[in-house]
């Protein structure tokens, strides 16, 4: 077990009293019970799906910036990281997002904000093997866990791929993500959290691989 209710505890603490000097009287709680085990649960993600990266380049800071919101509360609500190779400082690389909280948690992957090329070349091979990319969508194990892939879509499609889209709306998507939402704050604490997370990972991996093939 990772994690223990003084996980949720301060989330919902932090939720109430999201200022500077209240994270400072709790903080080391947060080092001790959110900090540390996210970060041990970050390695022993990386371990089991064979990442090359390191966990620092993971993990999403605590603090939020704050610079260009009308929120000014200065911390997240919740712990977060990509497992990838890549990790959060290439997004371009398909992964594992992990968001856990005393709200609701979030695993999921795909491609959330792929870069102009890379958007490009996946509208390609959605057109040029449309068959390859629903036989992806209707996986059982896919479906079982994520449904479908989400994301915003254009109106208007570039020169490249206008006109070869009229029978695949997925070209007109820009992002390619999937994501599972629970509304349960006893996840984090499962004894089987690790193994969880891993099945999901496992839903996915699929769609992961398809994405990467592209863009490489």
């Amino acid at each position: 077990m990772y994690f223990n209710q003084e996980f949720t505890n301060f989330f919902k603490g932090l939720a109430a009293h999201n200022d500077r000097d209240w994270f400072q009287d709790h903080k080391k709680t947060y080092e001790k019970e959110v900090k540390k085990p996210f970060q041990q649960l970050v390695s022993d993600l990386l371990s089991a799906t064979r990442s090359k990266a390191l966990v620092k380049d993971c993990v999403f800071r605590i603090n939020r910036d704050i610079r260009f919101s009308k929120d000014k509360s200065p911390y997240q609500l919740h712990v977060s990281a990509v497992i990838s190779d890549g990790g959060r400082k290439d997004m371009q690389i398909p992964g594992l997002y992990l968001q856990l909280s005393a709200v609701e948690q979030h695993i999921g992957g795909g491609m959330y904000m792929p870069e102009k090329d890379n958007l490009l070349k996946i509208r390609k091979a959605i057109i040029a093997d449309p068959a390859r990319f629903e036989r992806l969508l209707k996986n059982k194990n896919f479906v079982q866990h994520f449904e479908t892939i989400k994301g915003d879509r254009n109106k208007i499609l570039p020169k490249e791929v206008k006109g070869l889209a009229d029978d695949n709306p997925w070209v007109y998507n820009k992002q390619f993500y999937f994501m599972t939402e629970y509304a349960d704050e006893k996840i984090p604490l499962r004894k089987d959290l690790l193994a969880f997370i891993l099945e999901h990972h496992a839903a996915g991996q699929e769609f992961n691989a398809y994405f990467a093939e592209i863009i490489r």
